[in-house]
């Protein structure tokens, strides 16, 4: 990042200081240093000739190469004036205003709006300049405190459109500080698959700052895993870490940082059981790996496959070879759906590799092979138990209680659940870690009362639902009837390089009543990685085109911007309270088992808890002539909704822009 007040770029060398960027481009990025040259030259020639010979100007902040969330990611420039915030991306040689070049400097902006500490209060104005396409008419948007629509521009009409654009914009009651923006914090807040790329790319992530109670939870609890770790290797032990957390409030990423980041040099794997985290973190990792300069893409998919690795293939493996594994510590992901011993057995039977017990104690085994040290990391989610056999801290317990030689470290919360699954015998020796409990939902970014909110929804306490949503609102959940309206509202939220997907429960077998039959095959890695990684309209494939629903066994462990929840028929109201059913044959029927009830009401809680701004929730209306989809337990699933504080869509104010600067999840 390079910064100027503006009289002083216009005095600076040019020639100097293009060379200066081209070559921090290629140290960094190990881009061609001519070409960025050439680049350089021509964009710093643009703001030469758009801001000379303007007063108004000269003591506006000139910023070049303003660093992202992703290290790979910098802003061409930023002007910081007393009225606006000015975001440039120049496309030098382009004849074109392309559309992905457009959500490109709109995303940034929206960042900027988000995540930098000074820039909520006024326009962010995002510009596109194509420097060869030809002119074309302004259509001026409201330049009110929010981000603009992207406004295009060639290198002759730049100088123009700025000083036609200061006219338009009004004067602020409090003119910004164009010096303290510049020192104010830039404070992203990465998904699970740009923490995941930025880690295993080696890039120092000191340069994502970290604020808010949220971050500091998290900063503590990944500085307690490191350190447990630690001495471990010093003293010689065996040791198991249960690190806990209500939905979103950043275990994975915990166990990311502990994997590629902070801890790469303890020898680290990270196991998850969940089938679609594997493919999509690994296909992720291997699209950031081969970007121009990289290695290639089919070299860097073989690379990843040993730094996400699925659980059950690694303990086939290590069971049937009985080898001791090349890393000291094992992350393992949402260890609490770990199968129990009966489950293991029965459904082991007839495969290649049998196993003998628990899953816990398969992998307790597998670690303890080392003599001198090892650490299993166990990052363990409430109420996300969606699956038969899961044993939960229970069958953790049972399994260190026949296995002495491991000591254990754990958060008292593990200790006092009500759910006997979820909780942990006191074992001997167990020592109590308060920094190992994430106790402040991270996940989404308008509102860290959502995960409560679900909660409560979801254990029918209406009346305390109802009293977050009206002492901590407005909830980022609104209500809608219609799905095509539906639809429409997630398009008008996902600017920039936001992404929206629909989701829906596995058991909502009759929403294909309304056409939604296709779901994401969560088994198969290429689909799932196109579901998640790659644009609509340019792949139809992407969650963005709206078209195929993603279960809870798809996005368990992962997330999207916006979220489109479509409710199903097997979580409806009777009697003033949740009622879970099953769709068997041509009619729906009540399950006895408490674990299988407990399962839906937990896959309702993954889907709600999804989204890092906000969910779209669409309720069918039904039809009176189909005993499967009555309108009377949809109105009064909507009710519910409605009662416990959900806005409907047709009351709500139009989509909101505004957001406070919140936290990197990483340290």
């Amino acid at each position: 990042m390079i910064s100027y007040r503006v009289s002083d770029f216009l005095t600076a060398d040019p020639a100097a200081l293009a060379h200066r960027l081209a070559w921090q481009d290629q140290q960094r990025f190990r881009r061609n240093e001519p070409q960025q040259l050439r680049a350089w030259t021509a964009s710093i020639a643009a703001l030469r000739a758009a801001l000379a010979d303007w007063p108004d100007a000269a003591s506006w902040r000139m910023v070049l190469e303003y660093p992202m969330r992703r290290l790979s990611r910098r802003i061409d420039a930023v002007l910081a004036t007393p009225r606006a915030i000015l975001v440039l991306e120049f496309k030098i040689g382009a004849a074109r205003h392309e559309a992905a070049d457009r959500r490109q400097v709109d995303d940034y902006a929206l960042d900027l709006r988000d995540f930098h500490a000074a820039s909520g209060a006024h326009p962010v104005v995002p510009i596109l300049v194509a420097t060869d396409a030809p002119a074309r008419p302004v259509t001026w948007p409201l330049l009110i405190p929010a981000v603009t629509e992207v406004l295009d521009a060639n290198a002759a009409t730049l100088a123009g459109l700025l000083r036609d654009l200061w006219r338009r914009l009004p004067v602020p009651a409090r003119p910004l500080d164009v010096t303290a923006w510049e020192d104010a914090p830039y404070r992203p807040v990465p998904g699970i698959i740009d923490a995941a790329c930025t880690l295993y790319s080696h890039h120092g992530v000191q340069e994502i700052a970290t604020a808010q109670a949220g971050a500091r939870n998290l900063t503590a609890t990944t500085q307690a895993i490191l350190a447990a770790v630690r001495g471990a290797e010093v003293e010689s032990r065996h040791l198991v870490l249960f690190v806990t957390g209500i939905p979103g409030a950043g275990k994975t990423l915990c166990g990311l940082n502990a994997t590629f980041g902070a801890g790469r040099d303890q020898g680290t794997i990270f196991l998850t059981g969940n089938p679609t985290l594997v493919h999509v973190l690994r296909e992720a990792l291997a699209r950031d790996a081969a970007a121009p300069g990289g290695t290639s893409l089919r070299a860097a998919r073989q690379r990843t496959k040993a730094a996400i690795q699925a659980l059950p293939g690694f303990r086939d493996d290590a069971i049937q070879r009985g080898h001791v594994p090349p890393e000291h510590v094992a992350v393992i992901d949402e260890a609490q759906r770990a199968w129990a011993r009966a489950h293991a057995v029965r459904k082991s039977r007839d495969r290649e590799v049998q196993l003998s017990d628990s899953e816990p104690g398969h992998l307790l085994d597998i670690m303890a092979r080392h003599r001198d040290w090892a650490v299993l990391v166990c990052l363990v989610g409430g109420g996300q138990e969606i699956h038969d056999g899961e044993g939960g801290l229970a069958e953790w317990g049972n399994a260190l209680a026949t296995r002495p030689c491991w000591q254990v470290l754990a958060a008292e919360p593990v200790l006092r659940q009500a759910d006997p699954r979820q909780r942990l015998p006191a074992l001997p020796g167990l020592r109590i870690v308060p920094d190992l409990h994430l106790d402040v939902p991270v996940r989404n970014l308008r509102n860290p009362f959502a995960a409560p909110w679900v909660d409560a929804l979801l254990r029918n306490a209406c009346d305390e639902a109802a009293a977050i949503a009206r002492d901590h609102g407005p909830l980022p959940f609104v209500l809608t009837r219609d799905l095509d309206g539906m639809r429409a509202q997630l398009r008008a939220r996902c600017r920039g390089e936001r992404r929206a997907g629909l989701v829906a429960s596995s058991g909502a077998k009759r929403l294909r009543a309304d056409g939604l039959g296709a779901e994401l095959p969560h088994m198969d890695a290429a689909t799932v990685a196109h579901w998640f990684l790659d644009r609509w309209p340019a792949d139809v494939r992407a969650s963005d085109a709206l078209e195929v629903v993603a279960s809870e066994f798809s996005v368990q462990g992962l997330e999207l911007d916006h979220v489109g929840l479509c409710w199903g028929g097997d979580l409806i109201r009777a009697r003033g309270n949740w009622l879970v059913r099953d769709f068997v044959g041509t009619r729906w029927q009540i399950p006895r088992g408490a674990e299988a009830i407990a399962n839906r009401i937990n896959t309702y809680r993954v889907l709600l808890t999804r989204a890092r701004y906000g969910t779209v929730i669409w309720v069918p209306r039904g039809a009176a002539v189909d005993p499967t989809r009555h309108p009377v337990e949809f109105d009064a699933v909507a009710d519910t909704l409605r009662a416990c504080g959900v806005t409907a869509l047709s009351d709500a104010d139009e989509v909101k822009t505004g957001a406070t600067a919140e936290p990197s999840l990483l340290l």
